[in-house]
Formats: structure tokens, C-alpha cells, sequence
């Protein structure tokens, strides 16, 4: 069930089609460095989850558990944190 009406969806494509050199910023301020101290990468950005099987030492399983609840969601944040080191670093 779409809940967006036919009138916004063909809004949407029709801008999702134009060519950024045809889009209108002039009205859109400038950004600086200092606007984007304390800002955090993917905040609002929720990727899809995939569900598999993996094999982790037990010593880091215990270290990780030991922190308390969410010991899953630590292990990708520490994955994440090395991905996009290795990324930038290319």
C-alpha cells in the first residue's frame, strides 16, 4: 500500500530525472567547515540488515558481551569504524 499520492510520485521522478547543472541553488546558503563540526556520518541512515553465520574468537565474543547489552550492534560500529578507515585511506 503506497500512501504517497500519484501527483508527489511524479513530482519526485521528474526531479530525480533533471540534471544537477539544471537545479536552482542559488538559494541555498553556502556551508562552511564550522557548520558541520559535530556532525555524525549515516546518523539518520538506516542500512539494511543482513542476517549470516560468522565465527569470532571467544575472547572477543566475552570482551564485547562484557560491555553489557547490544554487544551486536558494538561489533558493527567497530566494523563500520574500520571500513570507512580503510576507505578514506585509499
Amino acid at each position: 500500500m503506497n500512501k504517497i499520492p500519484e501527483s508527489i510520485r511524479k513530482e519526485l521522478a521528474a526531479l530525480a530525472a533533471k540534471p544537477e547543472n539544471e537545479i536552482d541553488l542559488s538559494d541555498i546558503p553556502a556551508t562552511t567547515g564550522k557548520d558541520w563540526q559535530g556532525t555524525v556520518r549515516g546518523k539518520f541512515y538506516k542500512p539494511i540488515k543482513q542476517q549470516l553465520t560468522v565465527r569470532v574468537d571467544a575472547d572477543v565474543i566475552e570482551w564485547l558481551k562484557g560491555q553489557g547489552r547490544g554487544y551486536q550492534s558494538r561489533l558493527n560500529e567497530i566494523l563500520r569504524a574500520a571500513m570507512l578507515k580503510n576507505i578514506q585511506s585509499r
